[in-house]
């Protein structure tokens, strides 16, 4: 199973969001199924099969999510950090102040779902290969 060395590792070559399917390769390959990130601290939940999951501690300090959410001002966000205009902490930043408290990575389906603070969700997208 992964560890969170193994993570952390794979997270360290990410320079922007450029970075990401090839990111995305390596989580696969460690045997990750799904993960979901947090805005709030940047902490994740990692699950592989058979119910193991790992937890990672906050990232960065807490920062506060707008109560109200702005899909279109977040897409807007997210394209320029695909192109790799933006850095990850950026990025994070960018989700907060638009409503995102988070995003689920879903590794069988390919697919990455951004979430407000209600749960509705603001975006799916399909992860690119890399």
């Amino acid at each position: 199973m992964f560890t969170i060395e193994e993570i952390e590792k794979a997270n360290s070559k990410v320079k922007s969001g450029t970075d990401f399917p090839k990111l995305v390769q390596e989580l696969i390959g460690l045997g990750i199924k799904t993960n979901n990130i947090y805005v709030s601290d940047g902490h994740a939940e990692y699950f592989g099969s058979d119910g193991y999951n790992l937890k990672t501690a906050a990232n960065y300090p807490s920062q506060e999510i707008a109560k109200k959410s702005d899909g279109e001002k977040f897409k807007n966000y997210l394209k320029i950090h695909q192109q790799g205009q933006t850095d990850y902490p950026t990025f994070c930043r960018h989700s907060a102040e638009t409503g995102v408290e988070k995003w689920t990575l879903d590794f069988e389906k390919m697919t990455c779902t951004y979430f407000d603070k209600t749960g509705n969700e603001l975006l799916v997208e399909q992860i690119p290969s890399p």
